[in-house]
């Protein structure tokens, strides 16, 4: 008796959709999304429109963050049983601050073949038109939406050695400039608004001169802000020498609490500054003990 083969799996699609003007998106794209079976959108209603545009009848079925995990595990058994799908978000790349990475994840895990459909993101056009060096850069996404979260955030990266690129909304981008002002210090920025679109907005200039021009200017839509670091200032090495002594004998700090501190406060290695210390610490126990 011949059985019936298993249905081959299905493939999961992570398609990138415009993040404003509809031109930008592949050729590539609009056949795959055209061909698939299923296409899990963020936002259905929002994605009609863009499949309305093109003319693309393809079945939706939602998916959203707060039932991310439900619906991940419904369109797994989809793939499992050989439905092809894809996966958009209202802009941009699935993923990348937008829901994505639990069915990806799940898709691996299943032995799924993902494949990735590249186009539209905010992160890389925004990188693009910036005119900074972002050969290596730290990309957070959206800061915490309460102030002293925001500035706790802001603290932890003041020391970072790269380019900050993070997303804001319309309404919280003058708090998040004010507040990268006063604990960042006036850094060359770029900020860019409304990518791809009508009224696209890219200027440059110190936190100051953004944050003076975000008081005088109506925000719309989100923005990509992309903060440079900090000057790392050369710090001689004497000098280095003298401040762990003056730590060692009038800090009261342990010598790891004291290599942390000095470390933070010039912007250099710490373990460079731990192996100086130690050498000065067992010194100082030697000379004590004579």
């Amino acid at each position: 008796m011949h059985m019936p083969d298993r249905p081959q799996t299905g493939t999961l699609y992570i398609v990138a959709t415009p993040i404003g003007n509809l031109e930008d998106i592949t050729l590539r794209a609009v056949r795959i999304l055209g061909e698939v079976d299923l296409i899990a959108a963020e936002d259905t209603r929002h994605t009609k429109k863009l499949l309305n545009h093109l003319r693309i009848e393809t079945q939706l079925i939602s998916y959203y963050r707060e039932r991310e995990k439900e619906r991940a595990a419904e369109l797994i058994e989809r793939l499992k049983a050989g439905i092809t799908v894809a996966l958009v978000t209202d802009a941009g790349t699935p993923g990348i601050s937008d829901p994505g990475a639990i069915l990806v994840k799940d898709a691996h895990e299943a032995g799924i073949t993902v494949t990735p459909i590249p186009g539209p993101s905010a992160l890389t056009a925004a990188i693009s038109a910036s005119g900074l060096d972002c050969s290596s850069f730290l990309f957070l996404g959206f800061c915490p939406a309460r102030e002293g979260q925001r500035r706790k955030f802001l603290s932890s990266i003041a020391n970072s050695l790269y380019p900050v690129v993070l997303y804001e909304s319309p309404h919280r981008i003058r708090a998040l400039l004010a507040d990268a002002l006063e604990i960042l210090g006036n850094r060359p920025a770029f900020w860019a608004r409304e990518l791809t679109k009508i009224h696209e907005d890219l200027q440059e200039g110190s936190l100051s001169q953004l944050l003076d021009r975000a008081e005088n200017q109506t925000s719309r839509g989100e923005s990509a802000l992309i903060v440079s670091p900090a000057k790392a200032e050369p710090v001689a090495v004497q000098s280095v020498d003298d401040l762990l002594v003056w730590y060692r004998d009038h800090s009261g700090l342990s010598l790891k609490d004291a290599c942390k501190r000095l470390s933070a406060d010039l912007g250099i290695s710490r373990s460079l500054v731990y192996q100086k210390a130690l050498r000065m610490w067992q010194a100082a126990d030697s000379d004590s003990r004579q």
